[in-house]
């Protein structure tokens, strides 16, 4: 885990996560006491094709290092085109980040399960290493 140093400021790594499917694993991973990075903040959505690139733009420009959308894939059971949808969204979003002078390396996205606490962790942990060779502060 990366920890911040006097004066460094901590990174921050917004995580759009679904109700019923992926926001589960992430709570696994909390009350199994795996220690994933404090940088994670949590937000809930109904489905992930619903995430709007707006939003994730807008994170970037409000100050977050990264955005990490734990998709549905193919257990959504609002949208049986999800996984579709998600990553149609993943593109538009990574887009309109580059037009906004942001690195489309800053957007990641992994299909999170109801039990997927260990992949989440990794996922997490892994991007923020890369966030921090992006913000150019080397990496573990």
């Amino acid at each position: 885990m990366l920890e911040a140093t006097a004066g460094e400021v901590d990174m921050k790594i917004l995580v759009f996560s679904t109700e019923t499917i992926s926001d589960p694993g992430i709570d696994f991973a909390g009350s199994a006491h795996l220690p994933y990075p404090p940088s994670a903040l949590v937000i809930q959505v109904p489905c992930s094709s619903g995430i709007k690139p707006g939003w994730i733009l807008h994170a970037l420009d409000r100050g977050f290092d990264g955005v990490f959308i734990a998709a549905d894939g193919t257990d959504c059971a609002l949208s049986p085109d999800c996984t579709r949808r998600t990553g149609d969204l993943f593109g538009r979003a990574q887009e309109l980040l580059s037009k906004h002078d942001h690195d489309p390396r800053r957007l990641k996205m992994a299909a999170i399960c109801s039990v997927c606490a260990e992949s989440f962790v990794r996922h997490i942990k892994e991007f923020e290493s890369e966030l921090s060779r992006l913000n150019g502060k080397g990496g573990d």
